[in-house]
Parts: structure tokens; sequence; C-alpha cells
């Protein structure tokens, strides 16, 4: 059992004030000790490999992704000329690239087949590097709703409960649902309400009775209301939200995953970089509101979760820092803000024990070369990458 020993700088552990100059200490896959460079038993190296470091924070949790997509300008090509074989080896890419820039922890949120579900057993395994997996499963959506290239297509309460049941059976461990149109689907408009208050509220009772929690694809105003009445954990997108949607947030401790770079993506690359018109057209309309809304949300005390919806158009999966530092440019968060919500906000509506450092905890951690309150960019580039005690990159050594 390798035991680490990080010296810091500065160390942002999610719980308390910043922590300088001192030693974090990892034998197997936990923190065990956390103290002063100068004093305790950490300090004494014994055999151990030190690491230094300028700033350490926990791994970051990528809350809305999907692997089997790879930043593609035409997102349905990837479902209709691709074979499950395919986008499995694609998935198994598009984790491995996540861990290396920093992502320990990622949702697939709405996949095919039971792609992710068996990559995320197989990473558990030890048999390939990536982050840990909570898989969604397929998206459920009505009938030629948005997603429906990718989706289990359902319609009335029985059906969409029947379509929880077998994304459990797949071996799921949350379930999304489509409560209004999307970006990237032909047709789909996103300010138009899809699965209904009654459908969403059948699937995601279903859903909690067996302990999993539920996301509801929710840009458009009344869609992101319905799928709040019926009980959903966390809005993914959310950029149409009113006062009233905000309220309902408050009072029922929803989560917002805001997604901004699946819009911003779309916009820096433009009109001429081979995406079809409806999709940017559709992303600018949303624009001219999002800021505004979920900067209302932020101000509001919605808490936030982080996720980038990697895997939509040029939204790469190396490139989960983009999220944060948009999140602090859009939304007006500070850099500790942007990196809780990104981690132990996430971690906490995932249901997972990870996004804080303290003894005891599942050793997931960045080593950083700049301090993230003196460095917006300090996110962009991890000098090492430790996941359960091990550290799973280093760029020192590439």
């Amino acid at each position: 059992m390798e035991k680490l020993i990080v010296r810091f700088g500065t160390l942002h552990d999610n719980v308390g004030k910043p922590r300088r100059n001192g030693v974090l200490v990892i034998e197997g896959d936990h923190i065990t000790e956390i103290g002063d460079r100068v004093a305790g038993a950490a300090d004494k190296t014994g055999g151990a490999r030190v690491l230094e470091a300028v700033c350490v924070v926990p791994g970051l949790i990528n809350a809305h992704a999907h692997l089997e997509m790879s930043g593609e300008a035409q997102t349905t090509s990837v479902f209709v000329l691709t074979t499950p074989t395919q986008r499995t080896m694609t998935c198994a890419e598009n984790a491995s690239k996540s861990l290396r820039a920093g992502v320990t922890t990622i949702r697939e949120i709405g996949g095919t087949e039971n792609i992710a579900m068996d990559l995320r057993d197989t990473i558990d395994a030890g048999r390939l590097p990536g982050p840990k997996i909570v898989a969604a499963g397929q998206p459920i959506c009505m009938t030629g709703g948005h997603g429906w290239w990718a989706g289990r297509q359902a319609d009335g309460p029985w059906d969409v409960c029947k379509a929880v049941r077998e994304q459990r059976r797949g071996g799921a461990d949350c379930i999304k649902f489509i409560a209004t149109g999307g970006v990237l689907t032909k047709g789909a408009v996103p300010g138009i309400e899809q699965l209904t208050e009654d459908e969403m509220r059948a699937g995601i009772d279903e859903a909690h009775k067996h302990g999993m929690h539920c996301a509801a694809h929710a840009i458009g105003t009344s869609g992101i209301k319905n799928a709040i009445r019926a009980g959903i954990d966390s809005i993914e997108h959310g950029h149409l939200i009113d006062d009233e949607g905000i309220r309902l947030m408050v009072e029922r401790g929803t989560y917002l995953v805001p997604t901004l770079s699946a819009i911003m993506c779309i916009i820096e690359a433009g009109p001429d970089a081979g995406m079809p018109d409806f999709v940017t057209r559709k992303a600018r309309e949303i624009l001219e509101h999002a800021e505004g809304n979920l900067r209302k949300a932020r101000a509001a005390g919605v808490k936030f979760a982080g996720g980038s919806d990697a895997g939509t158009p040029f939204n790469y999966h190396d490139a989960y820092w983009r999220e944060l530092e948009l999140m602090q440019s859009m939304l007006g968060m500070d850099a500790r803000e942007a990196l809780f919500a990104a981690s132990a906000s996430a971690a906490d509506l995932l249901g997972v024990k990870r996004g804080r450092l303290q003894e005891s905890e599942i050793a997931d951690l960045l080593l950083l070369d700049h301090d993230i309150d003196s460095d917006a960019r300090a996110f962009r580039d991890p000098t090492v990458v430790i996941k359960n005690g091990r550290i799973a990159a280093d760029r020192r050594t590439a």
C-alpha cells in the first residue's frame, strides 16, 4: 500500500478557510492526515512518495456529461452512423480524457444501450482508467421528443414508470427525464413542454422508491416548473427559468446544473462550423436570457452543481475547466464558489462521498501550479490527478 505525502502551499478543502503551508497524507485510498508542515508524523516521510504543489483542490465532478459524444458538430450522426461497439470505445476514450483533465467523478447523463454502466463497472474493477461514473442509462423522453435518437421514448405515466424500471434493470444509478425541447434535436423547441408533470411524477416516484436520484433536461419556463413540482432532484440547463421557478427551487432544495459550456461552445464556434442552422439559432436565442436568469437564481439561493454537458458540439471532455471559468465570468461566482459547485455540491447531488478533503475521506484531489484565488485559469492543466489515493495522471512525467 503506497503512502503519498503532498506538501502544499494552499489547500482548498471545501470545508473551511483555505489551509496554508501544510501536508496532506494519503494511505491506501483515504486521506489519513492533514496538518502543518513542521508538526506531527506527517512530516516524517518514512519512505513515502512526496509530492509538492502550489495549490491542492478536491477532484472535480462533472455532473452532466455524455461520454458517447466527443464534441462533434453533427450530434445525431453519432448515434445514426456508429455502432454500439464504436460508441463503447469512444466512451472509454472520453472517460480517460476526463480523468487526465482532473474530473475524478462524472455523471453520464444519457447514452445508449448499457454502455456507461458497463464502462463504470470496468473502471471500478481497475481494468481501464477513468473517473468514477454515475450512470443514468437512456434518457426518458416522449415519442419524438428531444433526444429521441438516443432515448427511451415513453408516453403516459405507466409507460414512463416502466421505462424507469428498464433503466434500473440495466444497472442505471439515476434517471434522466426530458421535460422540454432542446437545442440539438430538429423540431424540438426548448421553450415547449414535453413530458408532462404527471408523467414525470410517476417516473420520479418509481426511481426514488429504489433510491435513485432524478434529473430533468429542462430549458423552458413551464417545463422547469413541471419537473420541480413532480419532485425532480436537479434541473439541467434551466436557462429560461422565471421567478416562480426560482422560488420553487429554493423551497424544495432542487439543484441547478447550468451547463454554460454547452451554449457558449456553440456560439463561439459560429455558424460556419458545420452545425445545423437550427442548433446555432436556438443557442443564440437561449443565450439572450440565460445569464440574467441564472444570476437571479444564484442570488436567490438556488443550489448550483457543476456540469458542462461535455460531448455536445465543440464541448470537449478534457475542457471542464471552461465550465468553472464560465461560472465565474457569467454568474459572478468567485473561484472557491465555482470549485464548490463543481466538487462538493455536485457530490451531494449525486450522492457520492467525494468533493471534500478531510481525514478519512476518499483521496480524490488535484495538484495545481497556481492558486485558484489568484489565477482563474488554474484549473486548466492539473499537474497531478489523484483518484482513490493513486496517481492517475502526472504531467511532470508526460
